[in-house]
C-alpha cells in the first residue's frame, strides 16, 4: 500500500467507538438511501455513504481524513487501494462526478436505473467491508 498523502490525511488514533459511529452514520444513508423513492435521492444518499465508509476505513488505518479541495477523489483512491478493489475507484469516480456536475454545473438527471445500480453498487462495499476478517481493519 502507498503511503497517506500529508496534504489529504493526518495521523491520528481512533477509538472503535468512533470508527463505529462512522460505519454508523454511513449504515443509516445507505438505510435512506434504499428507502427513497426519488432518484436523486437515492443517488444523494448512496454517494454521501460511500464517501463515510471511505471515511471509517481509513480511520481504521489510523488517519483523518482533512477536508480539503478533492478530498473526496483520495478518499476513493484510498479505499480501492486498502480493500484492493479497482471498482471503488472507477465506480465511486463516477459517482462523485455526476454529484459535482449536479451540485456545480446547474444539475444532471439521474435516472432511476443509475440510482438503482449504484445503490447495488455500494451495498456491496458495505458489505465486503462489514465481512472482512477482523485482522484486516
Amino acid at each position: 500500500m502507498t503511503g497517506f498523502e500529508q496534504n489529504y490525511f493526518q495521523k491520528q488514533k481512533f477509538i472503535d467507538k468512533q470508527i463505529s459511529q462512522y460505519f454508523a452514520s454511513a449504515r443509516r444513508d445507505m438505510e435512506i438511501a434504499e428507502s427513497a423513492g426519488i432518484a436523486e435521492v437515492r443517488f444523494k444518499f448512496a454517494y454521501d455513504a460511500l464517501i463515510k465508509i471511505g471515511i471509517a476505513v481509513i480511520a481504521e488505518k489510523g488517519y483523518k481524513v482533512r477536508s480539503q479541495p478533492g478530498h473526496h477523489v483520495k478518499i476513493l483512491e484510498k479505499m480501492s487501494e486498502i480493500l484492493n478493489d479497482e471498482n471503488i475507484s472507477v465506480l465511486g469516480n463516477k459517482m462523485r462526478q455526476d454529484r459535482n456536475r449536479d451540485f456545480y454545473e446547474g444539475g444532471t438527471i439521474i435516472t432511476k436505473k443509475e440510482a438503482n445500480e449504484y445503490l447495488e453498487f455500494l451495498k456491496g462495499i458495505f458489505n465486503e467491508v462489514q465481512n472482512r476478517p477482523s485482522d484486516e481493519n
